[in-house]
């Protein structure tokens, strides 16, 4: 069995340390380990088509690492990734130009709205209850709110 494991081609471990780097940046995003995949894979194939040691294997990897990286920073540099809904995560934000009705009456700037199945703070000119405002904002979970026009 030990002397199976002697004669394992190199590459295929290359190959397989690529495959296992790949999954862990689909499973762990960072746009990191993507380029130590290519990185390893590249080696694997290299060590596939050519009779290379293993410490030459190590460097020529850590080599196509350090490039690797360097090289997809810069790209991402040039090229950022948009995202697809800047506002998935800032429900506030997302709310801005709807219209809700002041539940609790906002006296001194503060009150409370309605909107949907939620209460919400809200911050914005003196309106009693019952009133239609428009949300132009939001500072946290709270509210920004100007009567609707």
């Amino acid at each position: 069995m030990m002397n199976e494991l002697n004669n394992l081609d190199p590459h295929w471990a290359w190959l397989a340390i690529g495959l296992v780097l790949g999954a862990a940046e689909m499973a762990v995003p960072g746009v990191f380990l993507i380029w130590l995949a290519g990185a390893a894979i590249i080696t694997g194939l290299l060590t596939w088509i050519l009779p290379i040691g293993l410490p030459l294997q190590i460097v020529i990897f850590a080599v196509l690492a350090i490039v690797a990286v360097f090289a997809g920073r810069n790209y991402l540099r040039r090229n950022p990734v948009a995202a697809a809904d800047p506002n998935m995560n800032r429900r506030g934000a997302r709310l801005v130009g709807e219209t809700v009705v002041v539940t609790q009456a906002i006296e001194g700037g503060t009150g409370r709205v309605h909107h949907g199945d939620s209460e919400w703070l809200a911050r914005g000119p003196d309106a009693v209850p019952g009133t239609r405002m428009r949300i132009t904002g939001s500072d946290g979970a709270v509210l920004i709110v100007e009567p609707v026009a």
